[in-house]
C-alpha cells in the first residue's frame, strides 16, 4: 500500500497513509490509556479558541520567526513534558490540546494540484490495526461511526486552524508580538534562569491600542484570548518547579520545534 508523500511530516507523525475501505476494511481503532506520542514533546500547537482552557494548565506562547504559531508549553525545555511519564501516561489532570487528541488521524492534501483533503493516519501507531478488539473503521465499504467521528474532529480542527490564522494575522497587522523573555529565580541560586526563544504579546502596545480597535476585539472575542495568553505566562514558574521536582531541568532556553 502506498503512503502519502512524506516530506515535512508534522509533529507526532512518523508516516502518513490515506484511509480507505479497500485496504483497511478489517482495521479497527484501539483504545489507549496512554499517549506515548506526547513523550518528549514540550511545545504543542494550540488553536486560538483553546486559550481559555489551556491557559489554566500551562503557559501559552507564540513561536519565534515568521510563523508565530500558538504553542502550549507542557515543559520549558526540549525533550521534557512534565504532564506525562515515560510511557505516555498522563500523571495529573491537564488540558490536552486538540492537536494531540487528533492523533493518529490527520487531514492531508494527497494531490498538490488539488485543495481536496483526505483523512489519513499514521500507520506506525498501535492505535489502529487489522483485527483484534476495537471499533471498526468501516461498515462494509462505508465509514463507520468511529471513522465519521474522527473525520468530523479533523474537519473541526482545520476550521479552528483557519480561525487561528486570522487571529495571528490580526496580531501581526498591529505588530503586537515581541520577543519574549521570562526570568525565574530558584531559591538558593543567585542568578535567575532566563528563558528566551519565543514570542509574546507586547502589553505596552496593547495598552496603547485605539479604543475602536479594542472594542472590535472585545466584540469578536479576540481580546479575551489575548488576556488568556498573558495570564497563562504566570504558569512558567509552575512548569519550572515541576521540572525541578522531576529532575528534568532546568535549561535556560526554550527551543521551539521547526515542524509543527
Amino acid at each position: 500500500m502506498a503512503s502519502a508523500p512524506q516530506a515535512n511530516l508534522p509533529m507526532f507523525y512518523n508516516d502518513l497513509m490515506p484511509l480507505n475501505s479497500r485496504d483497511h476494511a478489517n482495521w479497527k481503532m484501539q483504545g489507549s490509556e496512554t499517549a506515548p506520542w506526547l513523550v518528549g514533546f514540550h511545545a504543542i500547537p494550540l488553536t486560538a479558541e483553546e486559550f481559555p482552557q489551556a491557559g489554566r494548565h500551562f503557559p501559552i506562547i507564540f513561536a519565534s520567526g515568521d510563523n508565530p504559531v500558538p504553542l502550549g508549553l507542557m515543559g520549558l525545555n526540549e525533550g521534557v513534558n512534565v504532564f506525562v511519564d515515560a510511557t505516555g501516561k498522563v500523571t495529573q489532570p491537564v488540558y490536552l490540546p486538540a492537536y494531540a487528541r487528533r492523533y493518529p488521524f490527520l487531514l492531508a492534501k494527497l494531490n498538490p494540484e488539488s485543495d481536496e483533503l483526505s483523512l489519513c493516519f499514521d500507520p506506525t501507531t498501535n492505535l489502529i490495526g487489522e483485527g483484534g478488539d476495537g471499533e471498526a473503521l468501516f461498515d462494509g465499504d462505508q465509514p463507520s461511526e468511529a471513522t465519521k467521528s474522527a473525520l468530523a474532529f479533523c474537519e473541526q480542527f482545520e476550521q479552528a486552524g483557519q480561525r487561528t490564522q486570522a487571529f495571528i494575522d490580526e496580531l501581526v497587522k498591529h505588530d503586537l508580538l515581541m520577543e519574549g523573555e521570562v526570568a525565574i529565580q530558584q531559591p538558593g541560586i543567585e542568578q535567575p534562569y532566563i528563558y528566551r526563544g519565543f514570542q509574546m504579546v507586547n502589553q505596552d502596545k496593547l495598552r496603547e491600542m485605539r479604543g475602536d480597535v479594542l472594542r472590535g476585539w472585545s466584540q469578536s472575542g479576540l481580546l479575551p484570548l489575548l488576556y488568556a495568553h498573558i495570564f497563562s505566562l504566570e504558569l512558567m514558574s509552575n512548569i519550572f518547579g515541576m521540572q525541578v521536582a522531576q529532575g528534568t531541568g532546568p535549561v535556560p532556553q526554550i527551543v521551539i520545534p521547526e515542524t509543527v
